[in-house]
């Protein structure tokens, strides 16, 4: 047996050191939580939101953060990548649980950053980009009506996975393939269905919000524990690291998206029926993820970051009902939408080593920005084209320095492939009405929508009649930057 030499020791000792002194980081994003649902961001909520108050109190709140896309898949897309979705392959809507692969095989991502920085990374929650599942050998496809395959129907649930989150910069997985809504409901780790003994699991449609599709399940799988058994997870990764490493842990909730299954204990905890109950269960398991890093004696060197995909599923219907909620704050529209209620989202900071507690930023900041902030946080360098729609807000969440971001615009994107460009105070969209679902009782004639943001953040006034010089500086830059060029990169 050889022996060690000191000298060999001090090195291994330091290098542990170095890995320990850069900060852990844990990024919370919850699905479909609205900017106003939060009680630290509008004190009007109906929703007691105690945990998520308590981050904002011993953190940074941002006040104009936005999502890259107002529905899922395309954010979380450019969350990994710091990339606009629109530059690859989903121009509209979002992916399925069966649906191919959406990041590229060659894309370099926010986690193989931090790998290559001397990470380890976990990824705990909704996946939603698409996976490559194992095919039976011997199940022949079933055709639909229109003869085209039914989704699923050729998979062998047995076999492994070939292209998972583990693909893409995590060292270790634990998912769902998409939202709670939609099939197959499975738990995949690392590769692996954890169960891949199926049953057929009938839908739900009410009442409003107690929405999933019917479809193939594990025999095991509970839908009304989901939210649980996900936090579970993440705690326990937590209380039980024992690397030198510092670790990223990607939580990624599955809710207040639909179906809203809020634990007994919080039933009518808000007063926003049962969506809002749904929340304050979401605020426990926050509250759980904070105790287990406090717990565990990481809080002082960890960044949490928290956030959402996108704004509320909240209907002029759900307002009706409960009057005194705005899930999306001020801002007009609702998930899906061009409108700022589709995009404009709570995003909280905590880093007690370097960011001062309590403040508050309003730089413009989009969910990309995650990308920009792990190289500049790390030290790396990446090749050309990689993250080109995101600019690093380390400076911000430091709260160090002025101005914080370099950031000046960004691009919008809605479920149906509408286009907005935000440009300083101007907001121009590419279109007419919502580019969502929001229908609007009597929506003007113009062939597109210009707003001035800063007077006019609930977008009540449109401008593009009367400032065509803005409208056609802005029509310009947005085409711009559509056909490649990044965001002034």
């Amino acid at each position: 047996m050889k022996k060690i030499s000191l000298l060999t020791l001090g090195l291994v000792a330091s290098l542990a050191a170095a890995a320990q002194q850069k900060p852990n980081i844990v990024y919370i994003l919850t699905d479909d939580l609205g900017y106003g649902d939060l009680k630290c961001l509008n004190p009007n909520s109906q929703i007691p939101t105690t945990n998520m108050d308590r981050l904002s109190r011993e953190g940074v709140i941002f006040t104009n953060v936005h999502s890259n896309s107002a529905v899922s898949s395309p954010t979380r897309y450019g969350i990994l990548c710091g990339r606009y979705a629109f530059r690859s392959t989903l121009k509209k809507g979002v992916l399925g649980g069966y649906s191919e692969p959406l990041i590229e095989k060659s894309r370099t991502t926010a986690p193989q950053v931090l790998q290559k920085a001397g990470y380890q990374t976990a990824i705990i929650g909704k996946w939603h980009l698409g996976l490559e599942w194992g095919i039976s050998k011997t199940l022949k496809p079933v055709l639909d009506s229109n003869n085209k395959m039914v989704p699923g129907s050729n998979v062998d649930y047995s076999l492994p996975l070939t292209d998972t989150p583990n693909d893409h910069g995590f060292d270790y997985s634990y998912i769902i393939p998409a939202s709670l809504d939609m099939n197959p409901y499975v738990y995949i780790e690392n590769r692996k269905v954890e169960n891949p003994t199926m049953k057929e699991m009938a839908g739900s449609s009410s009442p409003r919000g107690v929405f999933w599709r019917k479809g193939l399940a594990s025999a095991d799988f509970d839908i009304t524990q989901t939210l649980d058994h996900f936090s579970d997870k993440a705690i326990n990764y937590i209380a039980t690291y024992k690397s030198p490493k510092p670790f990223f842990l990607y939580i990624t909730l599955p809710s207040p998206h639909t179906p809203w299954l809020p634990g007994a204990k919080f039933a009518g905890k808000s007063g926003a029926g049962t969506y809002g109950d749904y929340v304050c269960h979401v605020d426990d398991v926050v509250g759980r993820i904070l105790d287990a890093i406090d717990k565990k004696g990481l809080k002082e060197n960890t960044i949490v970051i928290f956030t959402s995909d996108n704004g509320a599923d909240w209907k002029a219907g759900d307002k009706a009902a409960f009057p005194k909620h705005d899930a999306n704050f001020i801002f007009k529209g609702e998930k899906s939408d061009i409108w700022d209620g589709g995009h404009h989202i709570p995003f909280l900071v905590r880093w007690p080593n370097v960011a001062k507690r309590g403040t508050v930023n309003q730089d413009l900041i989009c969910l990309t920005d995650f990308f920009s902030t792990c190289v500049e946080l790390t030290g790396q360098s990446v090749k050309p084209g990689d993250g080109e729609d995101s600019f690093s807000m380390l400076s911000a969440m430091k709260g160090t320095s002025t101005p914080k971001t370099s950031r000046t615009e960004m691009v919008h994107h809605s479920i149906n492939g509408m286009f907005a460009l935000r440009s300083g105070q101007w907001k121009f969209v590419d279109g007419n009405g919502s580019g969502g679902w929001t229908i609007e009782a009597n929506p003007d004639k113009f062939e597109g929508q210009l707003y001035d943001m800063i007077k006019d953040p609930q977008e009540k006034v449109n401008l593009f009649a009367t400032m065509p010089d803005v409208v056609k500086k802005l029509r310009a830059r947005l085409n711009e930057i559509r056909k490649g060029n990044g965001v002034e990169k």
